[in-house]
């Protein structure tokens, strides 16, 4: 078959690609930014890729006629707007009505349990878009899922950050909500399974785990699989913008997903049984098993997707990439270094692993300084580290830096800065003509940006100098 596939640069979505295109389906994948598509789709007779915007109606004249299926995978956490619920309606809305032009079959879209009439806004908001995209031309198949238990997952990695770095907590009360959690695999197991179903045509299925649990027996069972003894005491004062903050200071989250998750982890969520399983043969694994599972991953470096690399973890580029590949000239301040490559390969392969656990390679202690700076601003810090520890593409959350541009070949990587900042930097490195080129440019804003760069540029000078010596030494 033909089928659609939304939010392609997503969580699930980068996921659930490779399943559909591995059996024998043509996939097109919709995005907003060709350059955060993965690289290898280019050279995949079975995957297209289109550049498409479901907030402007101009650009849905891309979406295929023939196409069979269609996946719908467009969600946000962020809750930076104020009229993010009219955003996501606009995004349907727009969906369904060029949908309807086509030969589409089936619309699967994966949605959240929603079984409590207090729902947080993301929850209401997921819950109208179950209704807009509802049509008579095509047949709407529905999966509610909860917990989302997998590498890279933002729970997977919040509990993860708590239970490693927490042996002894004192947690908000929300802590003791209930939840059914569920391994990534049985969901792409659903999503995968329910392609062509005729039996799952306009249904809509609640999808959980085996077991009911709250957000303390989960960090308590996470710490288990990983041998950890921890002790969680719950307690009433802490209100959600407290707990937000708790979260945001702890873990790698922005202060913007922690507030949306607080806002949605005070409403249970427990599934309403079906017999869904048995009609896709489809049998959820226990909580621990989807956290062990996901350490294989991690152990292996073979995470393809994380919730660090989606722009909502921090905002600033909102998928226009390709507005900051061309670094600014004029107005800017520049750190220029170069250095003599006696081993080009070995000099890249350092690059292409720049960051997360293996540091900047020189001056680590200012690097955290001016992590630590970060967040106490409300910016991301050093915490969100990098999705895989040697590989980089366009899109990639790599510490407080963005990649923008990520190509061996051409032997140049291209970061955008997303820490707090009165003004724009980029830092590029490039090998031509066996010379490593290291840049820095900074794009002030007004007279705070012009003091900023003043007052670090002697960290700079010490710090830049150190790290392209450290990167040609090999």
């Amino acid at each position: 078959m033909k089928i659609l596939v939304t939010g392609a640069t997503g969580y699930i979505g980068k996921r659930l690609i490779p399943l559909l295109s591995n059996s024998d389906h043509h996939v097109v994948c919709a995005v907003r930014d060709k350059l955060r598509a993965d690289k290898s789709y280019a050279e995949d007779d079975t995957i297209d890729v289109i550049e498409v915007d479901f907030l402007k109606p101009e650009t849905l004249h891309r979406i295929p006629e023939d196409i069979d299926i269609a996946f719908y995978l467009i969600h946000s956490m962020s809750n930076s707007s104020t009229d993010f619920e009219y955003l996501e309606e606009r995004c349907a809305i727009n969906f369904k009505n060029q949908l309807e032009k086509t030969n589409v079959k089936q619309v699967i879209y994966l949605s959240g349990i929603t079984n409590d009439d207090n729902l947080s806004k993301h929850l209401q908001s997921r819950k109208n878009v179950e209704d807009i995209l509802k049509s008579n031309t095509y047949a709407t198949t529905i999966f509610k899922a909860g917990i989302i238990v997998g590498s890279g997952s933002s729970s997977f990695e919040i509990i993860r950050d708590l239970v490693e770095k927490l042996p002894f907590m004192i947690a908000p009360k929300w802590l003791n909500t209930k939840t059914q959690p569920l391994g990534v695999r049985n969901v792409l197991s659903f999503l995968h399974n329910s392609v062509g179903c005729k039996d799952v045509y306009n249904q809509s299925y609640d999808v959980f785990g085996p077991e009911i649990l709250t957000y303390k027996e989960m960090l308590l069972q996470f710490a288990e699989v990983r041998g950890f003894k921890r002790y969680i005491l719950t307690v009433p004062v802490m209100t959600p913008k407290l707990s937000s903050y708790w979260l945001y200071f702890v873990t790698s989250t922005s202060y913007k997903l922690a507030s949306s998750l607080v806002d949605s982890m005070g409403v249970q969520i427990v599934g309403k049984p079906s017999n869904i399983n048995n009609i896709l043969d489809v049998e959820p694994m226990s909580y621990k098993e989807a956290v062990a599972l996901a350490f294989e991953k991690i152990e292996q470096n073979s995470i393809i997707s994380s919730w660090k690399d989606s722009m909502v973890s921090s905002g600033r580029l909102r998928n226009q990439l390709h507005k900051y590949i061309n670094v600014p000239k004029y107005g800017c301040f520049k750190d220029y270094k170069e250095r003599q490559v006696t081993n080009a390969d070995k000099t890249i392969d350092k690059i292409w692993s720049i960051g997360g656990k293996n540091g900047w390679y020189y001056g680590t202690i200012l690097w955290k300084i001016r992590g630590y700076m970060d967040k106490l601003f409300g910016g991301i810090g050093l915490r969100r580290g990098r999705t895989s520890p040697t590989n980089l593409d366009a899109g990639d959350a790599l510490d407080f830096w963005r990649v923008i541009f990520a190509d061996k070949a051409q032997q140049k990587l291209l970061l955008y800065a997303e820490m707090k900042l009165p003004g724009e930097a980029w830092l590029e490195f490039k090998i031509e003509d066996g010379l490593l080129k290291q840049t820095a440019t900074f794009r002030p804003r007004g007279l705070w940006g012009r003091l900023y760069w003043y007052s670090v540029f002697p960290f700079h000078g010490f710090i830049f100098n150190g790290m392209i010596n450290k990167l040609v030494n090999v």
